[in-house]
């Protein structure tokens, strides 16, 4: 397909990716609000993350397989169902004040995040030609990010009041018209026109199916292994991401800044390396070039995090964590889905599985800063980037030193 023939589809998944951003960011508001509303620790204020996450693991699989029974957008527009019965959920739990429902609707918005992660991702993957699909994905990782902040930005003007400030009792209306945006965002995605897609290979009945010659042979998901290491890759890489997205605010408040708006601190990180994604990939660099660039970046940027003894140098420093986390997705996602052919929705299944890291290393860093402080924590992000580092220098390279 021609750039023209998917600038507009890439539009309206481009606001796609953006409600994936606001859902997500809604986190890094609650967690400093239950913090201080129901007097949690910082390892139980993480387990939102970790209610979030952990549906990737469980419905990736089956998120997938609605895709291959409805198509994309009928997938995409079930996803902004789910969304709002989740935010739905939320306004229950916050009346109720019950931590068991934050968690529950948590759950069903990670649910909601896995149909559409799983529907967006590859879609934006094989849209175009694969050697660019790093370039595509930086731009809807934008529109991602630009929304993590943007939640908090937008509870603080609905309700008029700081993060310190704001009550459970507040957080009706803002959810109640978030609810109101999910279900235009499913009519959107019903209407709107966006063509079926299929991976070189993907379909079998297709004159080029034959064309995909590593995955000839093959009958096992199993046997592409630079799938399974970007698989671990990934796993740590949402894991870190989220870290450096969801704990700016807080990390910022416990060392005494003032102000609520430090989420914008890795968000502007995050935009500053997709745009050199959008003008360096592929011309002037590959993507696994600019993997390994961010992933040097990033082991910086989170050594400096956790041993710079200014509170300010600190917190501004989670900036160049993001700026190294940028380029990873949109370099490790068509690296790990590169040659699988047939088995391009079965590999998405599984990337998609392996954003639960996302619950698991924010869980670890609650665990480490509630015994060792809030700076220190961030060393659990080091050998996470190390390993990520890896796989941009060799773990790639099985696929074609098999071929």
């Amino acid at each position: 397909m021609k750039q023209k023939g998917y600038m507009i589809p890439l539009t309206v998944i481009g606001v796609f990716f953006f409600s994936l951003g606001f859902a997500l960011g809604i986190n890094s508001f609650l967690m400093p609000v239950l913090r201080t509303s129901m007097h949690m620790s910082a390892a139980a204020s993480s387990l939102l993350l970790a209610a979030t996450f952990i549906p990737f693991l469980l419905f990736g699989i089956p998120a997938t397989s609605c895709i291959r029974r409805i198509g994309y957008h009928k997938t995409m527009a079930l996803s902004f169902a789910i969304f709002a019965v989740a935010f739905g959920m939320f306004i229950v739990a916050a009346r109720w004040q019950s931590l068991t429902w934050f968690l529950i609707a948590s759950f069903v918005s990670g649910a909601a995040n896995t149909v559409l992660q799983a529907s967006v991702n590859p879609y934006v993957t094989i849209l175009g030609p694969l050697e660019s699909a790093a370039r595509r994905i930086s731009c809807m990782g934008i529109c991602n990010k630009l929304a993590w902040p943007a939640t908090t930005l937008f509870i603080t003007l609905v309700i008029g009041k700081g993060i310190n400030e704001t009550s459970l009792s507040d957080l009706y209306l803002p959810f109640a018209i978030i609810i109101g945006i999910f279900l235009l965002l499913g009519v959107l995605a019903l209407l709107s026109p966006l063509p079926e897609v299929k991976a070189q290979g993907e379909d079998d009945s297709a004159p080029d199916a034959s064309t995909c010659n590593y995955a000839e042979g093959k009958v096992s998901i199993f046997q592409f292994p630079h799938l399974l290491l970007g698989c671990v890759a990934l796993f740590l890489y949402v894991g870190v991401e989220t870290i450096s997205l969801a704990t700016a605010t807080g990390y910022a408040k416990a060392v005494g800044l003032a102000g609520d708006n430090y989420g914008f601190i890795p968000s502007i990180g995050m935009i500053t390396g997709y745009l050199a994604g959008v003008i360096l990939i592929p011309k002037y660099l590959s993507q696994a070039a600019a993997m390994r660039i961010c992933a040097v970046i990033a082991v910086a940027g989170s050594i400096a995090v956790a041993v710079l003894p200014d509170p300010n140098l600190s917190v501004g420093c989670i900036f160049f964590m993001a700026l190294g986390c940028s380029l990873m997705w949109p370099a490790l996602w068509p690296l790990a889905m590169a040659d699988l052919g047939r088995f391009t929705k079965a590999g998405s299944s599984l990337l998609t599985m392996a954003m639960a890291g996302g619950a698991v290393m924010p869980w670890l860093q609650g665990l480490a800063q509630d015994r060792w402080g809030f700076q220190q924590s961030y060393w659990v992000c080091v050998p996470c980037f190390l390993f990520i580092l890896y796989y941009g220098m060799w773990g790639y390279r099985i696929r074609t030193e098999n071929k």
